[in-house]
């Protein structure tokens, strides 16, 4: 059983508000992924907003979305999925994130949906050098796309990939480069260290450039994605974040904590492992979900 049905059952089982319901509540936010302080603090306030306005038990769903939602545009709304570079601008999108959270499969999903429903010309560019699985398996998927790879060897430059990706684009070989990182946390100073690099390349090579990074957090890892977030938020300060397996098994309270916590907004929402299973953030439309508003 997923959370929003169990969200969905509680509220069919609790036709009266009660002290009992807000600590029911607040029990069920926790179970969803939302921190225990913050999990009090949202049943709190709906408790005082029912005090003012009491609504009756089948409003309440609807209640809690709006409240919800009001938490999720706190974290802002991040870069505009949509707000693509002026003609003849290069846009250039870092993705970050650790190991197995399913960043290059998210660069192959955007470099898909770029293309076929805003017009760009991307290129796939394999930065996450350390792993030769993972430049194996963007390439396949370039393949499969007909989408250009850029890519070098096994342990080379993830600086050096971006370049050459910037210089293929500046041939005129496209407008839009997706990088796949390397997903390391061994040292924060590892990773900043490499970023600056990259960060270096793209102004040199790209001055004027639309430049984005964007954190890849698996949805099904619950408050461990919130610690992540946390270390590459203070590391890099990324403009927002790609979920990724956002399906039945995933709680997804985490996102609330993302926006209250790091003001981190949300920009995609994954849900499959086909091309076209990757949509832009909807704050209001999550909330509704969440709460189990029909």
């Amino acid at each position: 059983m997923g959370f929003a049905d169990k969200i969905k059952i509680f509220f069919k089982r609790n036709a009266a508000i009660s002290e009992d319901f807000f600590e029911e509540l607040t029990d069920l936010l926790v179970e969803g992924d939302f921190g225990a302080a913050e999990a009090y603090r949202t049943a709190e306030i709906l408790r005082e907003r029912c005090k003012k306005n009491r609504p009756s038990p089948e409003e309440l769903p609807l209640k809690l979305a709006e409240l919800l939602e009001e938490e999720l545009k706190k974290g802002g709304t991040g870069t505009d999925p949509a707000g693509l570079s002026p003609e003849g601008k290069l846009t250039v999108m870092l993705l970050l994130g650790v190991n197995g959270v399913g960043k290059t499969t998210s660069a192959a999903k955007l470099a898909a949906l770029y293309r076929d429903t805003y017009g760009q010309k991307p290129i796939l560019a394999a930065a996450d050098t350390f792993r030769a699985a993972a430049i194996d398996q963007l390439k396949i998927h370039g393949e499969r796309l007909g989408i250009r790879v850029i890519a070098h060897q096994h342990g080379g430059d993830p600086a050096a990939v971006v370049y050459d990706a910037i210089e293929a684009a500046r041939a005129g070989g496209g407008d839009f480069i997706i990088a796949d990182t390397a997903g390391r946390m061994h040292t924060k100073s590892a990773l900043v260290e490499e970023l600056r690099k990259i960060d270096r390349v793209v102004e040199s090579r790209a001055a004027g450039a639309r430049y984005i990074k964007y954190l890849v957090l698996d949805a099904t890892t619950g408050r461990n994605a919130l610690a992540q977030a946390a270390i590459f938020n203070e590391a890099v300060s990324p403009e927002g974040v790609i979920l990724t397996k956002y399906d039945s098994t995933a709680r997804g309270g985490v996102v609330f904590s993302l926006a209250s916590e790091l003001s981190l907004p949300v920009v995609y929402l994954c849900t499959g492992e086909k091309y076209g299973d990757i949509r832009p953030f909807d704050p209001h439309s999550y909330a509704r979900e969440f709460a189990g508003v029909e």
